[in-house]
């Protein structure tokens, strides 16, 4: 039976594009999860300005940005990893 080089590319193609999102997915979450520490760690004074919640002169913690900056980051850690699983092959007839 010959093999048909399409079928291999278009299957190496798909690979590529999951590990790719998986990478993204991981920097992403890493990012995240370092901007929910950020929103802990500092009062919204110090805050870079281009976070929400950044107001001048402010002693106040942002806890749920930072809780919902986690629980995203902890998700797309959760979606890297199933795109990284293993795949179920299907029969071919």
């Amino acid at each position: 039976m010959p093999t048909r080089p399409g079928r291999a590319v278009r299957i190496l193609r798909a690979m590529t594009n999951n590990r790719l999102l998986a990478i993204l997915a991981v920097v992403l979450g890493v990012i995240l999860i370092v901007i929910a520490v950020i929103y802990w760690a500092e009062p919204a004074s110090s805050l870079p300005s281009f976070f929400p919640g950044h107001q001048a002169g402010s002693s106040h913690h942002h806890v749920k940005h930072g809780i919902a900056a986690l629980l995203v980051g902890l998700a797309c850690f959760a979606f890297a990893w199933f795109q990284t699983g293993p795949k179920r092959s299907t029969a071919e007839t």
